[in-house]
């Protein structure tokens, strides 16, 4: 069964930065990409961030210049860097890893942004 842990959601004031963290107990030669979603009280979950094995990313509109997420493929973990934080950007961020199978999410962190 795979297994994926977030750490790094918090609170942070406008302007401000974090760093999420997921690692998954996978395969690596199983993963076609990894990512970030997340969901807004009232809203659906969104993209955010995802990254393939290759390397390219695709960014959400509202994050581009803000956000940027990196893959570390020798120990299956991805980060997602955020800078510039909007009080908008408060969520739930959902981790994410679809390998050539099937997709699987973590828990998700709540990520507050104040004004």
């Amino acid at each position: 069964q795979v297994h994926l842990v977030e750490s790094g959601g918090g609170l942070v004031q406008a302007g401000g930065s974090l760093r999420l963290s997921c690692s998954a107990s996978v395969n690596i030669y199983s993963i076609k990409s990894m990512g970030w979603y997340r969901q807004a009280p009232g809203k659906e979950r969104e993209l955010v961030a995802t990254i393939s094995r290759t390397g390219t990313t695709d960014y959400a509109d509202s994050v581009k210049g803000r956000f940027t997420i990196a893959r570390d493929n020798a120990k299956s973990t991805v980060d997602l860097q955020m800078n510039s934080l909007k009080p908008e950007d408060t969520a739930v961020y959902y981790c994410t890893v679809q390998t050539y199978l099937s997709t699987y999410w973590g828990q998700g962190t709540q990520v507050t942004v104040s004004s």
